[in-house]
C-alpha cells in the first residue's frame, strides 16, 4: 500500500453502489478519516472492515490536520470519507488534501458517488455546463442575493438543500428566478423512496408544501438556464446589463453595455428597466 492520502466515495443511500476498488482501499488503508464515525462505523460493519477511525469534520482543529499528514509522511496510508458521496464535495476535506499536498505527499481520488452528479444525469436540464453552489445560506437575507446573482446565469445551477429548508427555499426562488423557470427536485437518490421530477417552479413549489412526504429527506435542486432572450438580448448581455445597472445610473450603464456590444443605447435602456422590474 502507497504512503499516501485516497479519497474514497462512499454510497449516497444505496449500500450496493460501494465500488471493489473503494472496499479494497477502506479495508487495507492505516486509518480513516471519516466526517462521522459513528455514522460511518455502520457502512464499515456492512463490509465488514475494521479498519480504525478518527473523526475529520468541519470544526477539527489545524492540529488534527498536521498529526494526519504527518502520519502519511512517516509512512502511513489514509483514506478520507465523507458521511455520504464523494468527499470535498460540501465538505470541508480540502483543507486535509491541500495541507497533504503542501507537505509533498500524494493524494489518490478514486470514482464513485455523487448525489450532485447522479441528479444532473437524470434531470433532463442542460448539463454540458453547470454550476455547483451547495446549500444556500440559512438566513433569507443572504440566501436571497445569493439567488439575485445566480439569476440570470446561462448555466444550470445544483444546491443541496436540508428537508426542514425545502419549501422555504422553493417559495425564495419563485419571485427572483420566476415561476415559470423550470426546476428538478431530486429526493432520496438511490434509496426506497427515490423522487425525481421536473416542473416549472410555481408548480414544484406548490406540490412540495402541500405534500409533506416530499419534504422529507435530502433534495439536490437543480434550476434550468433562463429562457433564451428575445430580440438582441442574449443571457451574456443581460448579466452584464444587471451588474452594471446595480453600479452605475441606468443609463449610463446602458451605454456602456450598447457600445461594448454594439446596440441601440435606447434598447439597452429599455431592457434594463424590464430587468429591474
Amino acid at each position: 500500500m502507497e504512503r499516501c492520502l485516497y479519497i474514497v466515495p462512499t454510497p449516497i443511500g444505496n449500500l450496493a453502489d460501494i465500488t471493489i476498488r473503494a472496499r479494497e482501499i477502506l479495508a487495507s488503508v492505516d486509518l480513516i478519516a471519516a466526517e462521522d464515525t459513528r455514522h460511518s462505523r455502520k457502512l464499515l460493519t456492512h463490509l465488514d472492515i475494521d479498519t480504525p477511525m478518527c473523526a475529520y469534520h468541519e470544526h477539527v482543529d489545524n492540529a488534527i490536520t498536521d498529526r494526519l499528514v504527518a502520519q502519511i509522511v512517516d509512512g502511513k496510508s489514509i483514506a478520507l470519507i465523507s458521511d455520504a458521496g464523494t468527499p470535498l464535495v460540501s465538505d470541508p476535506g480540502f483543507r486535509l488534501v491541500r495541507a497533504a499536498q503542501d507537505a509533498g505527499c500524494t493524494v489518490i481520488p478514486l470514482p464513485g458517488p455523487c448525489a450532485a452528479i447522479a441528479a444532473l444525469s437524470a434531470s433532463g436540464l442542460p448539463t454540458d455546463r453547470f454550476a455547483f453552489e451547495g446549500f444556500l445560506p440559512a438566513k433569507a437575507g443572504p440566501r436571497d442575493e445569493r439567488l439575485r446573482r445566480l439569476k440570470l446565469s446561462d448555466q444550470t445551477l445544483v444546491f443541496y438543500e436540508a428537508p426542514h429548508r425545502i419549501v422555504d427555499t422553493l417559495n425564495a426562488m419563485l419571485p427572483i428566478f420566476g415561476g415559470e423557470r423550470e426546476v428538478v427536485m431530486a429526493r432520496e437518490l438511490t434509496k426506497s423512496f427515490e423522487t425525481i421530477r421536473r416542473a416549472p417552479l410555481g408548480e414544484l413549489a406548490q406540490w412540495v408544501s402541500e405534500d409533506t412526504n416530499q419534504q422529507r429527506g435530502e433534495h439536490v435542486l437543480m434550476v434550468g438556464p433562463p429562457p433564451k432572450a428575445t430580440g438582441s438580448f442574449d443571457a451574456s448581455v443581460d448579466t452584464l446589463l444587471i451588474r452594471l445597472g446595480a453600479e452605475l445610473p441606468p443609463r449610463k450603464a446602458a451605454a456602456l453595455v450598447a457600445d461594448i456590444h454594439g446596440l441601440k443605447a435606447r434598447e439597452v435602456y429599455e431592457r434594463l428597466l424590464e430587468l429591474k422590474d
